[in-house]
């Protein structure tokens, strides 16, 4: 098409050269024309400000303008004049960008292989940076690749090639290191909610005593996700959950410091699965428990049980074949669970799912 259209654009200058008064082999004519301001032109489905002017029943347009709107340089020595194709700068990449931390970072033959949790499309990514990778330290100063290290917060360009595997794997481009987090791996001694959002407190053993030592609070920026990425819930947090935390570097007065990631190493459902249990097991509360309800829909707890856990009443006998296969294949069941004004007496109301179909099992025995 760009041949055709450089043709087109020669010949259209040689008829205008002809109009225009200059001489070859001392052949001058004059010629006139009409000019069809009716007539718009358009280039590749473009439209353009260029409108032609007949002669003798031919089309001419301006070489200049044609020129420019088709793609071509031109220049012009009084004696000819030379067309050109304008360089066109090479498209840039489309690259995939992700902000977050380095959970996992494994030195190679030419540099370093990083595990990343963060956000965009792949929120859990190994992204492979080598000689060819642009890294910049915190201080925005070239650092080698090799200087990557887990706990590292940073931004990072990949693709757009990924590797087909789960986590996807793909080159870095460039990285840039935001901070350097610190990085606890605990058990969470206890969680509050606060009007910022939600704390959690660390603690270790003093005198043969438990007594907190660490308190992370979460802020909007705070991104609390399982192993793989994915968005977890805050209301699952409790006493005993273990998570690993990036944090800091700043501890404020009191050991507080605000919480980067925080990362849930239990298994867990999803955010969005979290969310879709709590709405079907509300529909299952029985009618007369509700006044007794303490937890809000959007509050209850939903966790991962063992299919043999200790209470629990299936529903029928086709809930108890199916627990049943469940347990031989070493799976797990789901368990809604809801605290209510009966608890000291009957225990908390719970609710289980099969995690597959997510139709109910049955409930737990309240005493």
């Amino acid at each position: 098409m760009m041949k055709k259209q450089k043709w087109i654009l020669i010949a259209t200058a040689a008829g205008l050269l002809a109009t225009t008064g200059a001489s070859a082999a001392g052949l001058i004519e004059k010629v006139s024309g009409q000019l069809r301001g009716d007539i718009s032109i358009t280039v590749n489905g473009g439209q353009t400000q260029l409108h032609p002017v007949y002669i003798d029943g031919k089309a001419y347009i301006p070489v200049r303008d044609a020129a420019d709107a088709l793609g071509y340089g031109i220049s012009w020595n009084q004696k000819q004049l030379d067309l050109t194709t304008k360089e066109v700068p090479a498209a840039e990449a489309d690259y995939i960008m992700t902000s977050g931390v380095v959970a996992n970072a494994t030195p190679t033959a030419g540099g370093v292989r990083l595990e990343v949790l963060g956000t965009g499309p792949n929120p859990w990514i190994i992204l492979t940076a080598d000689a060819k990778t642009t890294v910049k330290g915190a201080d925005g100063k070239a650092i080698a690749a090799g200087d990557l290290k887990a706990g590292m917060h940073i931004i990072a360009e990949y693709g757009p090639m990924i590797a087909k595997s789960y986590p996807g794997q793909s080159h870095a481009a460039s990285i840039s290191v935001t901070a350097e987090r610190l990085v606890k791996e605990q058990a969470v001694y206890s969680v509050e909610k606060t009007d910022g959002g939600w704390r959690l407190y660390f603690a270790e053993l003093k005198d043969g005593v438990e007594q907190p030592v660490l308190a992370l609070q979460s802020g909007k920026e705070t991104r609390l996700v399982n192993k793989e990425g994915q968005a977890a819930d805050w209301t699952q947090i409790k006493p005993g959950t273990p998570v690993r935390a990036y944090y800091g570097p700043v501890l404020t007065e009191g050991d507080v410091s605000a919480a980067d990631t925080i990362v849930v190493l239990e298994d867990q459902p999803t955010a969005a699965e979290i969310a879709e249990y709590r709405e079907i097991a509300w529909k299952l509360v029985p009618a007369e428990q509700l006044p007794h309800l303490l937890t809000k829909k959007e509050e209850a707890q939903v966790s991962v049980i063992e299919p043999d856990s200790a209470g629990l009443l299936p529903s029928g006998d086709a809930e108890k074949k199916r627990v049943a296969e469940i347990k031989a294949a070493g799976g797990k069941l789901i368990a809604v669970n809801y605290s209510t004004d009966q608890d000291a007496l009957l225990g908390p109301l719970t609710v289980v799912f099969d995690p597959e179909t997510k139709k109910l099992l049955g409930f737990f025995i309240r005493m």
